[in-house]
């Protein structure tokens, strides 16, 4: 019989701004990503991550579906929920900082 092949990948979450875990893990060869962050024990650490809903997911940087099969040394990131939209965040800013101008003249 053979053995199934297996990949390096990573898997990464930040609770918070300044803290980031990494768990490196080794699994076979077609796991998908959802699969990953089950293998890799996150979920029971963080049980306040939910990938059905509020948490999206992706690899390196760009979004990716929970099926998304892996290839070798992908990094699998788990992306808290904003905070605040960064429209309106921008536009918040962009009328302070016009109002601050307007002031000073």
């Amino acid at each position: 019989m053979a053995e199934t092949k297996k990949i390096s990948i990573e898997v990464a979450y930040a609770p918070g701004p300044d803290r980031q875990i990494e768990i490196p893990l080794e699994v076979p060869e077609g796991t998908t990503l959802e699969e990953a962050i089950r293998l890799s024990g996150i979920l029971e650490e963080f049980p306040d991550i939910d990938l059905g809903g509020k948490n999206k997911t992706g690899i390196w940087g760009k979004l990716a579906r929970p099926d998304t099969v892996l290839q070798d040394r992908d990094r699998v990131e788990i992306y808290r929920p904003l905070i605040a939209d960064p429209k309106a965040a921008r536009r918040k800013r962009a009328k302070e900082k016009a109002e601050a101008d307007a002031s000073e003249t």
